[in-house]
This record gives structure tokens, sequence and C-alpha cells, in this order.
């Protein structure tokens, strides 16, 4: 496989199994989110004025007043008494985004606004499984220990054939988890192709724990925090709860490489754990109104030396903890280029329990750095994106963050 299309490969494995934080998903960008306090709006209107609502909250809250150099009344005019269905309302809203030419703002239909609630509130209901398509068949990626596929012995590379003996050949990867989802204490029965020989498992569904934090000590001295993703509501949570675990260690290793975003408090909540004064980020929003987030916690955590390792699959919120401690001078940064999100969504829900994820501002480092595109270089340029991900390759990265942990 060509090293282009293999990065390509990682970077959409990364982000199915990283990112969402949910099990059996398909692939999302990456975003730091707001959150609308209404989570799901259950009013039933027509197709036009599902449309018609959009397009007044698109054309209020987006960040760049021009819209993209464009009179944004045009979309109104050209749609108006067209829409007829729902899928009419979803291609006239698509085309209408695609307009922007943005790739972060966009209209989630129920079945992707169910996927994007459920990750936040981290309750899912499923047998606990990572899959992806490999070479057009459904392959299991990862078995999360102590779940029912677990229990069941399902195993990587495992090939899913059927899902309640309905063949899901040249379905995507979304379908099958929309099939092998369900309520809890339900049967799922699978079909599985292991080498040559076909297995059926019935499964019973239950409810899938997914940390998004998880620590560790490493040579007996070094505190290891790894953070998977900051969407989910009870990181802020897991967090303390790591860094009480590494408590009694002499120095912090806090990794973000693969993390791809999620809810914008939450990297302002952690960053506030180690920044007692000054500027955490500033968001620039519509018109040019600036929003400057100061460190609020009066205790200081970053009493020992702290490495904090990125890589280009580092996005979003993950840049924002990043590029606070950095500017802030608490931490050194190892690894490779982050990936350069420097905008903000806020998630707002819609009609139909459909939903709409709406670019509402963009955020610079605590130095005023603007990141979008461009990134956030670490101090220590090591190694490569995908090292950490291979079984059978020393982590450099790691190894390089110990390195100067010792030397401090």
């Amino acid at each position: 496989m060509k090293r282009k299309h293999f990065i390509i490969f990682i970077l959409y494995v990364l982000i199915l199994v990283i990112f969402n934080n949910i099990f059996l998903t398909n692939f999302t960008k990456t975003n730091s989110y707001f959150l609308h306090q209404e989570f799901v709006n259950e009013e039933e209107v027509t197709p036009q004025k599902l449309f018609d609502k959009t397009w007044r909250i698109i054309g209020r809250e987006y960040y760049e007043p021009e819209m993209n150099h464009q009179n944004w009344y045009r979309w109104k005019n050209r749609y108006q008494g067209k829409i007829q269905t729902e899928e009419d309302a979803k291609v006239a809203i698509d085309t209408m985004i695609a307009s922007l030419d943005e790739p972060y703002t966009k209209f989630m239909g129920k079945k992707d606004y169910e996927e994007l609630t459920t990750s936040i509130s981290s309750k899912i209901y499923g047998i606990g499984v990572n899959i992806y398509s490999n070479a057009g068949k459904t392959e299991i990626f990862n078995v999360m220990p102590g779940t029912p596929a677990d229990y069941a012995m399902l195993k990587q590379g495992d090939i899913i054939i059927a899902v309640d003996n309905k063949d899901i050949a040249g379905m995507n990867v979304s379908d099958v988890a929309s099939l092998v989802r369900g309520p809890e204490n339900s049967i799922v029965e699978l079909t599985i192709l292991r080498g040559n020989k076909k297995i059926n498992k019935k499964i019973k569904r239950k409810e899938i724990k997914i940390k998004s934090v998880k620590s560790s000590i490493l040579d007996n001295h070094i505190g290891y925090i790894k953070i998977v993703s900051f969407m989910s509501g009870t990181t802020p949570n897991e967090f303390m709860e790591a860094l009480n675990n590494v408590q009694n260690t002499d120095s912090l290793i806090i990794d973000l490489r693969g993390n791809t975003g999620g809810l914008l408090d939450n990297a302002v909540f952690i960053a506030d754990r180690f920044i007692d004064k000054g500027t955490i980020v500033d968001i620039i929003y519509r018109n040019g109104y600036k929003k400057t987030i100061k460190a609020q916690n009066d205790v200081s955590l970053a009493d020992k030396p702290i490495v904090v390792l990125v890589n280009g699959t580092s996005a979003s919120a993950s840049e924002i903890l990043s590029g606070a401690l950095k500017d802030s001078k608490i931490a050194t940064l190892v690894g490779n280029k982050t990936f350069g999100k420097g905008l903000v969504q806020k998630v707002v829900p819609l009609p139909n329990q459909s939903g709409l994820n709406v670019t509402i501002a963009r955020y610079l480092t605590p130095n005023g750095t603007d990141i979008n595109k461009l990134g956030i270089k670490p101090d220590v340029e090591v190694g490569s994106d995908i090292d950490f991900l291979s079984d059978n390759k020393k982590d450099i990265q790691l190894e390089k963050a110990k390195e100067i942990l010792n030397g401090k």
C-alpha cells in the first residue's frame, strides 16, 4: 500500500475508533463544539419549514457575515415553495451549505444527529466492537474488553457477513452499525467469517461504558494520561480521576495523539487545572467580537514537569489544550505538527429530530496565534504520525517524552 493511501486509511480508522468515542460509527469530521441547551427538538415541521429554519440559523450564526462573498437571501428565494419531501430539504440544505466552501458546517439528519448526541451522552447500547470497511468487507477492528462481544469470543479480524440473517454485502459501516445496535438486553445474531469458517453468534446487547481518559505509571515514576477524546460529557471527571491515579509521580505525560477533538468546555476545563492565571483561549466571533477565556482555578496542578504528545491527528480541542499549555510554558510539546483546525462549531437541534453543526467562531492560542490550516509545531519534533499505532515498532515519541522528563 502506498504511504499516502496508508496514512489516509489510518486517519480514517483513528476517526472511526477515537473521535466519535462510540463503537460502530462512520467517518465524522473533527470539531470543537458548543452545545445548545436543548438536546433534541421533537417538533415536527414540513420539509420547507425545516429548510427555512436552517437558512435563518446559518445566516444569523455563521462566523463570517460575508457568507463566502455571496448574498445569502438568494438561497431562500431559490427554494421557496419547491421543497416537498425530507430528501428535498436535505439536498437543498446540503447544496446551500456547500456554497460556504467550509468543511465543518453541516446538516445532520435524524440518524446522524442521534449518533452525535449518543457520543456526547456516552450512553451506548450494543455489543462493544469497532468496525471498519476493509476491501469492501465489514471487519472487526477491535473488541472491547469486558463487553458482550468479548464474552462471545469475537476477535479482531472477524468479518461480519450478516446481521440477524440479513446479508450486509455492499452496506456501509454506518448502516451495519445501526443493525448491530439496539435496545438493552435484546439479542442480535451475527454471522461472521473467521478464515474459511462461518460462525453464528447470538449476543445480548448491553450498555457499553466507554472511557475517554486512560492512565498508568511508566517506569515507576512518570504519570501517563491518554485523553482519547474530548467528546464525552464525562471527560472532566475521568481526567480528574486519572490525575489522582498518578498523583505520586514526579512528572507527567499527557498523550493527545489521535485525539481529533470534541467539546470546547472539556479542553478549557483541563487547561484550567494547570494554568492558574492568564488566557486559555481567545474566541473570535462574527463581526470580530472577541471573548477571552481566562484561567479561573486558583490552584495550579503544574507542579511537575509535563510533556504533551501530539501528532497530525491531534486536532481542535486537542489543539486548544496543547496550545494553551505550550504558550503558557507549562508543558513541552513532543511529536509532530498538529492538524490545524482553529474553528469552533455550535450544535443546534432542529425540528424533526435533526441538527445543525454551524461554525460560529475561530480561536487563537494565548499568544494570539491562528492555527487554522497551519497546526501547532511541537517543541521537539520526532517520529511519524503512525508510529504510535504499530505494535511492532518502538514508540519513539513516547520514549523521547520520557527522556526529556528524566532529564528534568
